[in-house]
Formats: C-alpha cells, structure tokens, sequence
C-alpha cells in the first residue's frame, strides 16, 4: 500500500497536480499621459535637459516642425532639441495650455502649450544671442511606449517666433 501511494504521489507531481502554482504576474496600473507631460515639462522648466531626457525611449523620435527631419534616439533629442533650447533661452518656460483640455488616449496625448524666455545664448543652428524677449504658442503630439516618449512632434509658427528675435522681417 505504501508503494501504491508513493507511485501515485509521483504521477501526481509529473502531471503537476502538486507543484506550486506559479506566481500571478500583477498588473501595473495604466499610465497616464498627462501625468508624463506634466512630469516632462517640470524636467524642461527646471532647465535639467538629462532628466527631460530621460523621459524618452531609447529611439524616441523627435519632430520639430520649423526643422523638418526628427531628432532619432535620445541623445540626439536631448542634444539638438532640449539642450539647444535651454542654451539659447536659459530662463525658458514651458507652460500647458489649461483652457483646452489635452486630448488622451491610452499611449498618446496631443495638447497646446506656450514657450517663453529670452535669448541670451547661442543655439538653434547658430545664430548669435540676441538678448531679445520671445513667446510663442504651439501644439504637441506625444506618443508613449509605457511610460516613455517613443514620438513628439512640436507644431509651431516658427516664422513668427524668429521676428521676434530679429532674425526675421
């Protein structure tokens, strides 16, 4: 009878009626959009261009439409895109637009929003500081891989943003 039962708990764990089930993998709550852009933004508005960085995925393309080709990956992005705007306007401020609520879905955000500061640096492909005061508004579409930038493209009348410097009739 022993050997009876010894046979049977064998077969049992070889078809796995004994063995520990594994462990449930636990979900993750949804991410929020607006709560990466918001934390994204605080990143630009404290004129921090890694941390900002930091919110993009490895191979995070970055649309600026004044420039017309995307920054592809993140150093690229948080070199030509962030840092070049945080050299050029170290006072710089990027503020969401609350009076029109940012369109959500699950892996994207689109939103308006108003850029400000004073050219006191050199950057954007060159041009000399030029001490001038600027504001300019636009919209940006954000897609996310999880909690990551993966796409932003920045729309803005870039025309009207050089005026104000002066680098523009």
């Amino acid at each position: 009878m022993i050997y009876r039962g010894a046979s049977m708990l064998a077969a049992m764990y070889l078809l796995g009626a004994c063995q520990t089930p594994a462990p449930r993998a636990v979900a993750s709550p949804p991410v929020d959009p607006l709560a990466v852009v918001n934390q994204y933004m605080a990143a630009w508005n404290a004129h921090d261009a890694a941390r900002a960085a930091g919110y993009f995925t490895s191979d995070v393309s970055y649309f600026d439409a004044s420039v017309g080709v995307p920054a592809v990956g993140r150093d690229s992005a948080q070199k030509n895109v962030i840092q070049s705007f945080l050299t050029a306007a170290p006072d710089c401020i990027w503020t969401r637009d609350t009076t029109f609520a940012p369109i959500r879905s699950a892996d994207g955000i689109a939103f308006r929003w108003t850029f400000s500061g004073t050219n006191t640096g050199p950057g954007w492909n060159g041009p000399k500081a030029t001490g001038k005061r600027f504001s300019f508004s636009g919209a940006t579409l954000i897609r996310l891989k999880g909690d990551k930038i993966q796409f932003q493209g920045d729309f803005y009348d870039a025309y009207g943003f050089y005026k104000q410097l002066g680098l523009a009739r």
